[in-house]
């Protein structure tokens, strides 16, 4: 039995479609509005539109910023300060009843059994900290955030990168063989490996392929951990 389990969102304990179709849309609705209209003082988001100014490389008046992030969310850039301030849309979003987390039911039961089981539960995400929070929070099931011992989002790293892997370990504090890594994405689990890491590869549509480079699963209730 593995110690700890680090989990991905997208594909893994949720719908791709609800983070592509709702939540994506629903920030690039908002933004300009909710930066230049209503939270522009907020010093959050003063510090993430300073660090897209500093990542752009250029001097932006407050429409010219705005113009940049809708171009990251065009180009699905993993950019932090675009992930901070899509959080803080999604949480007015949340907040209002506009939409609901989505998580598979699979997902549910199984993060409660292992919670339940003493195994420590952790979150790995491109969406920020504060987005994956929300997520969980906001459930079919009710909030799960309980049941999570932390979450890490591009700040420790990109997510094909090992050494985002390797911060993870040393983040939790146990030995890299007793955590499993959890995802949809191959090459996120090439770098888990890489750094001792155990693997599942969620494959929730399309045939499961035994000869894969990572013990394929179909959905949570297939996975022995």
């Amino acid at each position: 039995m593995y110690q700890a389990i680090v989990t991905d969102i997208e594909g893994t304990t949720s719908s791709l479609s609800f983070v592509k179709d709702v939540l994506f849309p629903y920030a690039r609705r908002h933004l300009a509005d909710f930066i230049i209209a209503h939270h522009r003082q907020d010093p959050t988001v003063e510090a993430a539109l300073n660090d897209a100014r500093a990542i752009a490389g250029a001097t932006l008046d407050d429409q010219a910023v705005v113009a940049q992030l809708l171009r990251w969310i065009d180009e699905d850039r993993k950019v932090t300060p675009l992930k901070t301030l899509q959080g803080l849309i999604w949480e007015d979003g949340y907040r209002r009843g506009d939409f609901q987390g989505h998580i598979y039911d699979d997902a549910a039961r199984a993060l409660r059994r292992w919670h339940a089981r003493g195994q420590r539960l952790y979150v790995y995400s491109s969406g920020s900290v504060l987005a994956q929070q929300l997520l969980f929070r906001h459930t079919a099931y009710g909030d799960l955030t309980g049941l999570f011992s932390g979450y890490f989002d591009t700040r420790i790293g990109g997510k094909r990168e090992p050494s985002s892997y390797q911060a993870i370990t040393e983040a939790i504090g146990i030995r890299p063989e007793t955590i499993v890594f959890l995802s949809d994405i191959r090459e996120e689990l090439d770098a888990a490996r890489a750094v001792g890491m155990a693997t599942r590869w969620l494959v929730r549509e399309g045939p499961v392929d035994h000869r894969a480079s990572h013990l394929q699963a179909r959905n949570f209730d297939e996975l022995y951990l």
